[in-house]
């Protein structure tokens, strides 16, 4: 499946923004989805990620109680709304796609196995 994260852009601390993950060909509907942020000179980080069926999600400690992950299989789409932003949370975010459901597969990036471009946040004064 082919992945397009979008929606990032330039916030103040404690602002919000929704980012978009679509696919250009493929079903999101039969993939899990995860969302990893990476800022440079780091390791990617886990943010959250959804269960094929939606029924189950998970979010990095960093982020919990501030983003929300959430589907729309009618729209083919998967969103990540970010809420009380922190500088902190300025990274690259991407999308990727999966289908491996074994123990703690949500925050690792080998339970994945297509991604896209990621999109810019930037949290800052």
């Amino acid at each position: 499946v082919q992945l397009q994260a979008s929606g990032g852009g330039l916030v103040h601390p404690g602002g919000s923004l929704r980012l978009s993950c679509a696919a250009s060909a493929g079903t999101l509907s039969n993939y899990n989805i995860g969302w990893f942020r990476q800022a440079p000179g780091k390791k990617p980080d886990f943010v959250a990620a959804i269960s094929r069926s939606g029924n189950n999600t998970y979010y990095g400690d960093s982020v919990t109680g501030r983003f929300t992950i959430s589907r729309d299989s009618a729209e083919n789409m998967v969103y990540l709304q970010m809420d009380s932003l922190r500088p902190e949370d300025t990274a690259v975010y991407s999308c990727r796609a999966g289908t491996y459901s074994r123990g703690r597969w949500y925050d690792v990036t080998r339970s994945y196995r297509d991604w896209g471009q990621g999109t810019q946040v930037t949290v800052s004064s």
